[in-house]
């Protein structure tokens, strides 16, 4: 299938932003969110929308918990006990992985730390390769992982640097395996500041020529990239299901394990990772599943699960690929309009222009971003600002338009060419 752009006959005006909303297959998913009054959402990749969905989710567990107390843990439709299987089923489709491959528990953070400190002591290892465009959290586990393994750090967890601030390259990462020995490659699917969508089958294959494994944390990318985790022979991955999958602050999040590695032993192992078979005889042997539910920790957050069961309703219903479609063709337009628009005032788009390259999400720099940020919240533009200079513009396909992306960028021109900015503080520190 050719790559979706939005064509030759691109116009910079406010008609054809219409026309492409007219021919917008997804437009009416829209109406299941609650998209704030007088706002323009654009951080669909922090914080994805409520949908009815998701709060009818919530408020069926709500009625259970009120009518059924514990016995919800059997007796619910579906059962509490089983909930995170249950929710790893329906994820595993958006991921290319087998069902007992995925299972939703702990946090994003917990589950890198139990993952990689799995794969440390299951294969002997003591060095990772990361990148210096990570997401903090990333290291932080990774380095406490090491630490408690006795390894330092400073010589064990190591660095693929970027060439241009912005990008990590496949022969970026074949280079540092070529120059050191390493056990486990660990990168993001999405660079979480440019946007760019790393290429998973190559960096797992470059893994696995050089003897490592290659595991991936797909958070800004689940539910608006679909993923081929098996085909592409990844080892692991996790991420969240807040951002792109909508299942509101704080909830639950994902994890991905070959089956090749289900004989792993867990590292932080917990009761509610334990054989579902045996669980409530309260041995004190733990007695891992068979399956990727071995990585579960403590009991399963209910309340914080419900709404992710909701949320995947609407992403199963409108289709990853559909979704994927229409995201590629939100960001394409937002960077043409960058270009027509934008770039004789200072901005620049730091994201790859390749849509296939592309998550879902587009960087624009300016030397004013931090200020430029502040002026578009005041106009009801919600959006994030990345030190040190990027404004993160994120249209979910979900139920963002294209006018809204038409609105958004006139906001950017205006603030920048009228300098509309200047009547807001610098940040803290002098970085604007």
């Amino acid at each position: 299938m050719p790559t979706p752009t939005v064509g030759d006959d691109f116009s910079p005006t406010r008609a054809f932003a219409r026309d492409l909303d007219d021919a917008d297959p997804l437009a009416a998913f829209r109406e299941r969110f609650y998209v704030p009054d007088d706002e323009r959402y654009m951080d669909g990749n922090s914080l994805g929308l409520c949908s009815e969905d998701a709060e009818a989710a919530i408020d069926r567990v709500v009625a259970e918990w009120k009518d059924l107390a514990i016995r919800g843990w059997t007796d619910a439709d579906p059962d509490w006990f089983h909930y995170g299987e249950r929710l790893g089923d329906r994820l595993a489709p958006l991921v290319g992985a087998g069902e007992s491959e995925v299972v939703v528990g702990n946090s994003t953070t917990v589950n890198i730390h139990t993952l990689v400190g799995t794969m440390l002591d299951q294969y002997d290892g003591e060095t990772v390769l990361v990148n210096d465009l990570d997401f903090p959290t990333d290291h932080y586990a990774i380095a406490a992982q090491l630490r408690q393994r006795g390894l330092d750090p400073d010589e064990h967890l190591l660095r693929v640097e970027s060439e241009d601030g912005r990008t990590i390259t496949a022969e970026a990462v074949e280079s540092a395996l070529e120059t050191h020995d390493v056990d486990i490659v660990f990168m993001p699917t999405v660079l979480y500041r440019s946007g760019q969508l790393l290429d998973v089958e190559r960096i797992t294959e470059l893994a696995h020529e050089h003897g490592a494994l290659a595991g991936f944390d797909a958070a800004h990318s689940v539910g608006v990239v679909p993923h081929e985790f098996d085909e592409n022979d990844v080892d692991f991955a996790v991420w969240c299901t807040y951002k792109y999958l909508n299942a509101g602050p704080g909830a639950i999040a994902g994890l991905y394990v070959n089956e090749r590695h289900f004989d792993a032993e867990p590292a932080l192992a917990g009761w509610w990772g334990h054989d579902k078979a045996t669980q409530f005889e309260m041995n004190h042997e733990f007695t891992p599943a068979a399956d990727a539910g071995a990585w579960q920790i403590g009991t399963i957050p209910v309340l914080a699960a419900a709404p992710l069961d909701g949320s995947l309703d609407v992403t199963h219903d409108a289709g990853i690929d559909a979704l994927r479609e229409k995201s590629m063709l939100l960001t394409d337009y937002l960077v043409r309009l960058a270009d027509e628009r934008l770039a004789d005032l200072g901005y620049a788009v730091g994201t790859p222009r390749d849509p296939e390259r592309r998550g879902g999400h587009v960087a624009l720099e300016h030397a004013e971003a931090y200020r430029i940020s502040q002026a578009l919240k005041d106009r009801g533009v919600v959006v994030d600002y990345r030190p040190p200079n990027v404004v993160r513009v994120a249209p979910s396909p979900y139920y963002v338009g294209f006018e809204a992306v038409w609105t958004v960028v006139e906001d950017l021109r205006d603030i920048a060419e009228n300098e509309l900015f200047e009547e807001y503080e610098p940040q803290a520190g002098g970085v604007t």
